[in-house]
């Protein structure tokens, strides 16, 4: 399909505006019946624009496999911190924070994906991406909204940009630690973090500058089994000779609490992939909904990261680390199953760092003369890469960086940009916002929470790195 000004991106199928230019909403219809409530796209009107019917389905995934997709990109590395997040919590307050946060990022995406739906019905394009739906979103709304439309777009995107990029430079610093503990434990020896991390710059140039994903395949299948096999005798260990309940703190302190709350933010969100996998389905209509695609995966992800939390935690108590692994003992296997986790990470480096190049890179290419397009694109790349590297030297302890790109990236990501979009999609719609507009109220608390956990959570994170500076331990 042509789409003048548009670009269909016929890999994640999300619309790319290249020229920005206002969009037509003379087609848009309410997507709110006379009782207020949404319908879901599978009963539209047919004489409205489907979305799903108009998707490239040439290389669609099936409900299962868009299940397997949500569940690989949310149980990364992230579910090692959970521990450190039930040592920031307790162990009760751990396990209940838990699945309240789960239920809130869970309706965060839920909002995200559902207005991305509405929105391409007003528009009649097939699909949009996250910034493409915050654009939109303001784009059709009230006239003083069309003035932010260019600004939210590029809001998202940087949100995306930081979320990914310092997430990569907290992966350099769980490797260099993993390492330096085994290194320094079987050699004897005690070298500062930041050498590892440097000499960390001497893989993963060659490894972050790769372009085409296809030759990414085999370290993605290698990370995969690293991982699984990580997490399983992690879960072996963490299970072994537990202490009673009593010996653990079922809640720790008032002080603590944005530490936990940022660090499992961290390792649960995973919204900057969600529409791209939306928008792949087969069935897109079953992504959302009950059950759904969505609500069982979320459930997984909840049920695990609590599980590993709760037992990490009531394993380790106040020695646990900012990835559990760390805790693990200096034997052969304990020592293998971190080598192994780090390499892991380390082989999916180029994969995550492939959403920040190409934010940066759209933004610079126009700049440069096409025949010098490909030197110019390794470079940018080699010299994004070696930012991560200088950041985590300059930021080596995993703990406090952990929690500071939750509060920083995640709050304002998964939490701000999905409720100020569900604002902006029904704004003019009134009986969307049902009884005493109760879902309009929700998006104000959801805003106010975002901007809590990014003040309280960035001031905690900071505080501790400060100490830590102080005592010289870093």
């Amino acid at each position: 399909m042509d789409n003048p000004g548009f670009v269909i991106d016929k890999k994640n199928q999300s619309v790319l505006s290249l020229n920005h230019e206002p969009f037509n909403t003379s087609s848009t219809q309410k997507l709110t019946d006379s009782n207020g409530k949404a319908l879901k796209s599978s009963k539209l009107n047919p004489d409205m624009y489907d979305p799903f019917s108009n998707r490239d389905m040439t290389h669609a995934t099936p409900d299962t496999g868009a299940l397997l997709h949500l569940l690989k990109s949310s149980l990364g590395s992230g579910i090692l911190a959970m521990p450190n997040a039930f040592k920031n919590g307790g162990l009760g307050f751990g396990v209940i924070g838990t699945i309240i946060v789960g239920i809130i990022c869970t309706h965060c995406v839920q909002m995200l994906v559902w207005c991305s739906q509405v929105l391409s019905v007003r528009v009649k394009r097939p699909s949009l991406g996250f910034a493409e739906t915050a654009e939109v979103a303001f784009q059709t709304g009230p006239p003083r909204f069309k003035t932010w439309a260019t600004f939210a777009r590029e809001f998202v995107n940087t949100s995306l940009f930081c979320t990914y990029y310092f997430g990569n430079t907290v992966y350099v610093v769980f490797v260099a630690s993993s390492f330096k503990q085994v290194i320094d434990m079987n050699a004897n020896i005690d070298l500062n973090i930041r050498l590892y991390i440097l000499l960390l710059a001497i893989p993963l140039v060659p490894l972050g500058i790769i372009r085409t994903l296809k030759y990414l395949v085999p370290f993605s299948a290698l990370a995969t089994a690293f991982i699984m096999f990580g997490l399983a005798i992690t879960l072996w260990y963490t299970l072994t000779d537990l202490p009673p309940l009593e010996t653990r703190h079922q809640f720790s302190s008032i002080a603590q609490l944005p530490l936990f709350f940022s660090t499992v933010l961290f390792a649960m969100e995973g919204i900057g992939t969600v529409l791209p996998i939306e928008n792949s389905m087969k069935n897109p209509e079953h992504f959302l909904g009950c059950p759904g695609v969505l609500n069982i995966a979320m459930t997984v992800v909840v049920c695990l990261y609590a599980f590993v939390g709760f037992c990490g935690y009531l394993k380790y108590g106040e020695e646990t680390r900012g990835s559990v692994t760390l805790n693990l003992p200096y034997d052969l296997l304990g020592e293998s199953v971190k080598i192994l986790v780090a390499l892991s990470i380390l082989f999916t480096y180029g994969l995550q760092f492939t959403v920040p190049s190409e934010i940066v890179w759209k933004k610079i290419s126009h700049k440069i003369k096409e025949e010098n397009h490909n030197k110019c694109y390794y470079i940018m790349r080699a010299c994004m890469i070696l930012g991560t590297v200088v950041i985590a030297i300059a930021l080596p302890d995993l703990e406090p960086f952990i929690s500071l790109v939750g509060a920083i990236c995640f709050s304002i990501l998964g939490l701000l940009c999905p409720a100020v979009i569900e604002i902006a999609t029904f704004w003019e719609e009134p009986e969307y916002w049902g009884f005493l507009r109760w879902r309009l109220l929700k998006n104000y608390l959801l805003c106010l929470l975002s901007v809590f956990a990014l003040v309280s959570g960035t001031y905690a994170s900071v505080r501790q790195i400060i100490d830590s500076y102080q005592h010289g331990e870093l």
